[in-house]
C-alpha cells in the first residue's frame, strides 16, 4: 500500500482560501488529516481520481471517523449530495450521500445522509436511464449519463455494521456516481455521447421538454 500525500491551499467556505494538509499513511492503514474541517476537493486529472481507491483495514478507527466528519461539512460547504474519499486526496474506499427530498423523483422517497465503507453494488436490473449529472471533481460541466435504474449496495458504517439497501432511480444513480470514484472513474468516462457534455451555463441550450434532469453534486 502506498503512501499519499497532499498539502496545498484548502477551502474555508465558498471556495475561500485555507489549509489543508492530508497524509496517508502505510502502515497504520488510515488517513490522518491536520487542518480545517473543509478540505480541498481534487479536480479532474489530478492522479488520486485515476486509481483504485484502498479497502479500509478498520472502519471504527477514530481516522476514519474524522475523515467522514470532514468530508460532510466539505460536501456541505460545496454544496453537494455526494463524495468520494479520493475527491479529498485520500485513497480510501470511502463514500457519503444523501438524497434531499427536493432532489428525488415524484413517488421516490428521500434518503438520510449515508456513509458507507468499503461499498459494494450489484446491479438488479439491465434497465438503464439517462439523466444529467455534475461532480464537485468536474466543476463547471454538465453530462447525460446512463445508470442502472435499480440496484443492491452494501457497505459498512462507521459502527462497523453491515449497511445493505436497495435503491432505484436517483437514489441508484447517486450511490453509483460516487462508487465510481472509488474505481478510478469519473461519470464523463461514463457518457455514451459527448455532444451532450456542456457548460453549466449553456445547460439551458440542451434541454427540452421531455429531456431528463437530473441535476447532480
Amino acid at each position: 500500500m502506498k503512501a499519499s500525500v497532499c498539502e496545498g491551499p484548502g477551502r474555508t467556505g465558498k471556495n475561500g482560501p485555507g489549509t489543508v494538509a492530508c497524509r496517508f499513511d502505510p502502515d497504520l492503514g488510515s488517513p490522518h488529516i491536520n487542518a480545517m474541517a473543509i478540505l480541498k476537493i481534487a479536480r479532474m486529472g489530478h492522479p488520486v481520481l485515476s486509481r483504485r481507491a484502498d479497502p479500509v483495514k478498520d472502519p471504527t478507527t477514530p481516522e476514519i471517523a474524522r475523515l467522514v466528519k470532514d468530508m460532510i461539512e466539505t460536501m456541505a460547504d460545496a454544496p453537494g449530495i455526494g463524495l468520494a474519499a479520493p475527491q479529498v486526496h485520500v485513497p480510501l474506499r470511502v463514500v457519503i450521500f444523501q438524497v434531499p427530498a427536493e432532489r428525488t423523483e415524484p413517488g421516490e422517497a428521500a434518503v438520510d445522509l449515508t456513509v458507507l465503507v468499503n461499498p459494494e453494488i450489484e446491479s438488479l436490473t439491465e434497465e438503464m436511464a439517462l439523466g444529467w449529472e455534475g461532480c464537485l471533481s468536474v466543476p463547471g460541466l454538465r453530462g447525460v449519463v446512463p445508470r442502472f435504474t435499480h440496484i443492491r449496495y452494501s457497505g459498512v458504517g462507521l459502527d462497523g455494521k453491515l449497511v445493505q439497501r436497495e435503491a432505484r432511480d436517483m437514489h441508484a444513480r447517486v450511490v453509483q456516481h460516487e462508487c465510481d470514484h472509488l474505481d478510478g472513474v469519473l461519470y464523463p468516462q461514463r457518457m455514451t455521447d459527448l455532444s451532450r457534455l456542456v457548460f453549466e451555463s449553456e445547460l439551458k441550450h440542451m434541454i427540452v421538454d421531455d429531456d431528463v434532469v437530473e441535476d447532480f453534486e
